[in-house]
């Protein structure tokens, strides 16, 4: 079953954080990751327990595949960047 990344993320410093996209990308798709957003323009219809700010969208194979991605020894490596340069909630999700 299909597993979906999605992270929403305030960037604090976005020139260093740039440098955590230009590197987390090729490792996403290492592992099969597909971008399906990133960052693009957004409407929130409602907010009531939650106000995204930047969204990302990665669609894999499985929950396991998105686990053993960010669980990586190459991604766990660019993951300070991201936490020096912005804050961030991240999750996977099962889905169709």
């Amino acid at each position: 079953m299909a597993a979906y990344l999605i992270v929403d993320t305030r960037l604090d410093d976005p020139g260093e954080y740039e440098q955590y996209k230009l590197q987390a990308k090729p490792i996403i798709e290492r592992f099969g990751g597909e971008y399906l957003a990133r960052g693009g323009a957004m409407t929130v219809r409602e907010s009531d327990l939650w106000s995204p700010t930047r969204l990302v969208l990665v669609r894999f194979a499985d929950a396991q595949t998105a686990n053993r991605c960010l669980d990586s020894a190459e991604y766990q490596a660019i993951l300070p960047i991201s936490r020096r340069s912005a804050r961030r909630t991240a999750l996977i999700v099962e889905g169709i």
